[in-house]
């Protein structure tokens, strides 16, 4: 007869908890038991980015579309009373050095922070990654039909189209020392000029600044969350590469990503509050019934 007195171990993860153990080498095994592995996510990445720029690149559409486009977000604006580009970028202007960092922000910083916090959800909070991962890639993709539906002309353009100073933009990354710069002639075969609404730049900014705002703990950690995204914004005004209004778009892909991404995402997720609720409770259960509790 079997010892009555012998225990059964049994493992129950935890709400927001992650077992390590998986099929193949390099996974976390999420709390919904999806696997997750950092190299299959590394792959995805680089495949999304190359569909995404291609798919970007596809549509130039021509200078006077694009143009007209932008005269209507200029009179939007100005009927809301928010056309203040022009002002705050000859403000900024008066500061080179301001500039400069201006620059490198813009071409740098949303590369950087964005696989940072790929990278911070998946080995901090894995369970969060596939929710925030989904939005991301949800986000971008419905950047590429804003492209497609609505091809705008940047601030640091127009001038280019009148054939003289009628709005008084500067093209800072063509005026002020950078690597790189989107007047020259690698940079025009292979980017999108008229690429501006909505704002991916803005968009990334927001979905990082909802990834880390809850999700870290110091004073000064949640005040780079927050300064992320108003940082970008003042940033793509003052080089010229945006309007106010293509701030909000980038915001409002994103929302409608995040949504999305709640609908269809299950990995990572208990979506019925009852079940989280008594799988929570049966944890704390077992773990009392476990021997030395």
């Amino acid at each position: 007869m079997a010892d009555a007195s012998v225990t059964t171990a049994v493992t129950v993860t935890p709400p927001g908890a992650s077992i390590r153990a998986t099929r193949w080498r390099g996974g976390i095994r999420l709390y919904t038991h999806h696997e997750v592995y950092w190299w299959i996510e590394i792959g995805i990445v680089l495949i999304f980015d190359l569909i995404y720029e291609s798919v970007r690149n596809l549509n130039q559409s021509g200078a006077q579309h694009a143009y007209d486009n932008a005269l209507r977000v200029i009179g939007w604006q100005k009927a809301i009373g928010i056309y203040h580009e022009e002002t705050m970028q000859r403000w900024a202007l008066q500061y080179e050095w301001l500039i400069v960092a201006a620059n490198y922000f813009y071409s740098s910083v949303y590369v950087f922070a964005t696989v940072f916090a790929l990278v911070f959800l998946y080995r901090r909070v894995p369970d969060d990654y596939p929710l925030w991962r989904n939005t991301l890639l949800i986000g971008t993709l419905l950047g590429l039909v804003g492209f497609a539906l609505f091809p705008l002309m940047p601030p640091r353009l127009l001038d280019t189209v009148t054939g003289h100073p009628a709005y008084g933009y500067v093209d800072t990354l063509v005026r002020y020392r950078t690597f790189w710069s989107f007047d020259s002639e690698a940079m025009k075969s292979i980017s999108n000029q008229y690429a501006a609404m909505p704002s991916l730049h803005c968009g990334w900014a927001l979905w990082g600044c909802a990834v880390f705002l809850p999700r870290v703990h110091s004073w000064w950690a949640k005040t780079l969350a927050v300064l992320y995204p108003v940082v970008t914004i003042l940033v793509v005004v003052v080089t010229a590469n945006h309007y106010l209004l293509d701030a909000v778009g980038g915001a409002f892909i994103f929302l409608v990503g995040y949504l999305i991404a709640r609908a269809i995402t299950r990995a990572g997720r208990v979506h019925h509050p009852r079940r989280a609720a008594a799988l929570a409770a049966k944890a704390g259960e077992v773990a009392s019934a476990e021997p030395g509790s």
